[in-house]
């Protein structure tokens, strides 16, 4: 039984990862922003009497993060699995739209609390002589689509500052590894802010109908908890793992169309974009 200390547990794929590593034996510190959104979780954990601790952390503070993991240490003698789950969505719009405070925002939890996090473990990590530390991106942490700035920005960062831990800490013992969801069923796209009005950029709006049309055949977010689950149970050296049936595909897509026809691609007219996507991936998305 390994000890895991999971972000981001109120929905989506923070909950599925709790209630998977759970399921699978590990005791599980479930962290969260607010308390007052564990309920589901706190229902799958009595119903199925599964070893989880639900506790507060906001990772875009220095002391809560601290003072979670102290306490997980305390309480348990060592964390051998931290999986870097809780982030935002970014703002909605183009690079010129989104003020600045929202970048900052962005950047602050999808990125800076990720290696608040890792930074806070590690010490005890290495003294112990191995664990895990998953973080979880997106496959948006790969490729920069518009609307996606801020978020794709965070991503990107996240997925960069993984890659170097993973050379750093592989002496220790220590595994990384960069999970990238593709669109999946969560809650994290309903706090997408509203989108700006009366635009001069098509990306925003073109987005969310993506995103609708996708959800229309919805991937559970246990898809993701599960693998991650998998992963910590190997002894695995493989850093980046994209996950969901769209994901890998999503990702070879991109590897095979230039920088320049993706830039193209941007300024088409909506019905030539709905129909490259109806042409491409099948989907019949209307705006």
């Amino acid at each position: 039984m390994a000890i895991a200390f999971v972000t981001g547990t109120s929905s989506g794929i923070g909950l599925a990862t709790a209630v998977s590593l759970a399921r699978a034996g590990h005791q599980v510190v479930a962290t969260m922003r607010n308390l007052g959104g564990a309920g589901e979780l706190r229902a799958i954990v009595a119903a199925e009497k599964l070893p989880v601790t639900i506790a507060q952390l906001d990772i875009d503070k220095d002391a809560s993060v601290a003072d979670a993991i102290g306490q997980a240490v305390a309480a348990h003698g060592r964390i051998d699995i931290l999986v870097n789950n809780a982030g935002v969505p970014g703002g909605a719009g183009s690079v010129e739209e989104i003020p600045l405070a929202a970048f900052r925002a962005t950047m602050e939890t999808n990125f800076f609390g990720g290696l608040r996090c890792i930074q806070a473990v590690l010490p005890s990590m290495r003294k112990q002589g191995g664990g895990w530390i998953v973080n979880v991106t997106s496959v948006a942490g790969r490729m920069a689509s518009a609307p996606q700035s801020s978020y794709a920005a965070s991503k990107f960062a996240f997925e960069a500052l993984s890659e170097i831990l993973a050379q750093e800490v592989r002496a220790f013992d220590i595994h990384v590894a960069i999970v990238e969801p593709g669109v999946i069923a969560t809650p994290i796209l309903d706090k997408v802010p509203p989108l700006p009005k009366n635009s001069s950029y098509p990306h925003a709006r073109r987005m969310m109908a993506y995103f609708k049309a996708v959800l229309t055949h919805p991937v559970s977010p246990f898809v993701v908890g599960d693998k991650i689950r998998d992963i910590v149970a190997s002894d695995s050296w493989q850093l980046r793992y994209p996950v969901g049936p769209g994901a890998a595909a999503l990702l070879a897509g991109r590897a095979v169309v230039s920088d320049e026809e993706v830039i193209r691609r941007a300024a088409l007219s909506d019905a030539e974009w709905l129909a490259l996507m109806k042409r491409e991936r099948g989907l019949d998305i209307v705006l």
